[in-house]
């Protein structure tokens, strides 16, 4: 069950572009998440114009204002916040926008708690979402417990059903000749779970250098 966000602006992206930063079939890193998550009221933020302009264009947003995604400017307090102050930890650059996507198992954004079960998720979607994982130009692809039980749960990932090996702190779900897909903390963890996001995005960190090859 999951609340559809309010606001036509930001489904109208959703229709267009159901992802975040650069495609998914062209990115080398893709990061799959449940949903994207705003505000009911994110309109009247001060970020909305700039959440507006990065849907049309993450990358060039990136480079524009040297953070990947509006929720890291000044001018927003909202939640959100933590999840993409721990990706940053990585130590992506905006030189490295043209290669990170993020992608959620639901196609349109959603507004407060949500409890996604299968029957939420679009066929096309997921099928869109396959085809970025195992044939598009990602080489490096991750994904939390949340997200690895519900792909499970489609019946459309069945490569991703265990762990195979580990990979330092990071698990890896599926590994090809020329890809791999790796189980990851949700980037909103805290507390306990700080020194486990350290080390994961210090691996995360040490496949950039293989990223553009």
């Amino acid at each position: 069950m999951f609340h559809p966000h309010p606001s036509q602006k930001l489904n109208g992206h959703f229709t267009t572009k159901p992802y975040q930063g650069a495609h998914p079939r062209a990115a080398r890193f893709l990061f799959v998440g449940l949903d994207a998550n705003y505000s009911a009221d994110i309109e009247l933020s001060p970020i909305f114009p700039d959440l507006l302009a990065y849907h049309h264009d993450g990358p060039s947003f990136w480079r524009k204002t040297g953070v990947h995604h509006p929720f890291l400017l000044p001018e927003y307090k909202g939640d959100g916040r933590r999840y993409h102050l721990n990706f940053s930890k990585i130590g992506f650059e905006p030189q490295h926008a043209d290669l990170v996507s993020f992608v959620e198992l639901l196609h349109v954004p959603t507004t407060g708690r949500s409890s996604l079960v299968q029957q939420d998720l679009a066929p096309s979607h997921l099928s869109e979402l396959r085809h970025a994982v195992f044939d598009g130009n990602a080489r490096f692809i991750f994904i939390s417990a949340g997200v690895q039980r519900l792909m499970a749960a489609s019946g459309r990932f069945p490569e991703l059903l265990s762990v195979r090996r580990s990979f330092g702190v990071l698990r890896v779900l599926y590994e090809g000749e020329d890809r791999a897909v790796f189980l990851h903390l949700h980037f909103s963890n805290y507390g306990k779970f700080e020194q486990q996001l350290r080390e994961e995005a210090n691996e995360i960190a040490g496949l950039l250098a293989h990223g553009d090859a």
